[in-house]
């Protein structure tokens, strides 16, 4: 009797997805609990398993939108799948192995088997394990051969985390993954203008379908600009008193916790203390209502292969600064390999974001729906302040905060981020509580 494989419930609030690839083909011999295929949601990308041992047959199609609870697939136990398959296996990768046979005399399979020339000069990539679809999608967009990439997943299965080690170690490969026109071929500006429509060369442009993370993305920007009543508030903060806090106890904490303390510790901790008193830039508006949260449920923006995801520190205002650290490291790990589950990226009540990490110095952060504030952080640049009546030199750090004024009063918004400044400028503050 064949077992039915279904869409299994994603998250509270995802009731449909994209079938985005097959890892096994139809008819192929799979093992229980072996990955078997891969369903895109508007938040993250998630391994279906195979439930039984035999043979796979595919109900659905790839790209094909599905829904929970539908079957995607069938699974034949008892059924010799690895004799039917092989065949075929054999015969796909016949033409990248075996030379092919002189047609007046072909050569018995005894004689074609044990050619060993042939074999080293096959691409490693070619019988290794299948690419899982996000380390597909790194390697063809970042132009990598996966043959030249070290595996260390089981079984020489190359990872996620593989391939990010080998565009770190090789940035410049990333600008050379798209096909670039041959200068040769380039059209002069008098061939050009010779025709009424100039013709675009042959890559010159490229186009590529958008992930349906990406779409999701671009939806909710475009809805939070048309809901939202969006207005900024920006203040700078003396990164002095934290920094030489990282200086003196940094080395101590990470013995001790096993996490590097970073910046986003102290800015965390700093927001939640400010939202305790400004209880309306953790809440939301629903039709008439204004829904209050009793907890904070941090979200942390975290630039990925994929794009910008928001993974959700939950109970955030019960964690010290260890315990944010150890989570907001654990939650961007996760992003960056793309194992995010929808419940990690779902539920935010309030969100920071960093982008000072690649430099900018000020910017008005777009909300997150349906929260009405996000936190900006920024470039810490050492300038000239007025400390009393002398003008001294200190690292000092813009910081913006976005707010939906539907809910958020502009005092509520400004004084909130002259909360958040006076405790990164005293961090004392935040262990007394004041």
């Amino acid at each position: 009797m064949s077992v039915e494989i279904r869409v299994p419930r994603l998250a509270e609030s995802i009731s449909e997805a994209v079938l985005a690839e097959w890892l096994k083909p139809d008819g192929a011999a799979v093992r229980r609990d072996e990955p078997i295929a891969t369903l895109e949601t508007d938040k993250a990308a998630v391994e279906i398993a195979a439930e039984e041992n035999g043979m796979l047959r595919h109900v659905a199609k790839a790209g094909d939108k599905v829904v929970v609870g539908q079957a995607i697939a069938r699974i034949e136990p008892g059924q010799d799948g690895a004799g039917r398959s092989a065949p075929t296996r054999a015969k796909e990768t016949a033409p990248r192995t075996t030379p092919a046979p002189a047609p007046a005399t072909p050569a018995p399979a005894a004689s074609v088997a044990p050619p060993a020339t042939p074999a080293p000069a096959a691409r490693p990539g070619a019988e290794s394990p299948p690419l899982s679809p996000s380390v597909r999608r790194l390697v063809e967009e970042h132009g990598l051969d996966p043959g030249e990439v070290a595996a260390t997943g089981p079984g020489g299965r190359l990872l996620k985390e593989d391939v990010l080690r080998a565009i770190e170690s090789a940035p410049a490969r990333e600008s050379s993954a798209p096909p670039e026109p041959s200068p040769a071929r380039a059209p002069s500006p008098v061939a050009a203008a010779a025709g009424p429509t100039p013709a675009i060369e042959p890559g010159e442009e490229r186009a590529v379908p958008m992930s349906r993370i990406r779409q999701r993305i671009a939806e909710r920007l475009v809805q939070s600009q048309h809901t939202a009543a969006i207005l900024t508030t920006f203040n700078e903060i003396d990164m002095t008193a934290v920094l030489e806090m990282r200086a003196r106890h940094g080395e101590t904490f990470e013995k001790k916790h096993g996490v590097r303390l970073g910046f986003m510790s102290p800015f965390a901790r700093a927001s939640i203390l400010a939202l305790a008193e400004f209880p309306e830039l953790n809440a939301e508006i629903r039709g008439t209502h204004i829904v209050y949260r009793s907890h904070v449920h941090l979200g942390i923006a975290v630039s990925t292969p994929r794009g910008l995801v928001v993974p959700v520190v939950r109970r955030a205002d019960a964690l010290d600064f260890a315990g944010l650290e150890k989570e907001i490291a654990r939650l961007a790990e996760r992003g960056r390999a793309g194992t995010l589950t929808p419940e990690e990226l779902s539920g935010g009540t309030f969100t920071i974001s960093n982008g000072g990490i690649y430099g900018s110095l000020l910017s008005t952060p777009i909300l997150n729906p349906p929260q009405s504030g996000i936190l900006g952080m920024h470039k810490i640049e050492k300038r000239p302040i007025a400390a009393g009546d002398q003008v001294v030199i200190r690292p000092m750090m813009y910081v913006a905060l976005s707010y939906d004024h539907r809910i958020v009063d502009g005092q509520q918004a400004v004084s909130f981020l002259v909360r958040v400044k006076e405790r990164l400028e005293d961090p004392e503050r935040m262990l007394l509580g004041v």
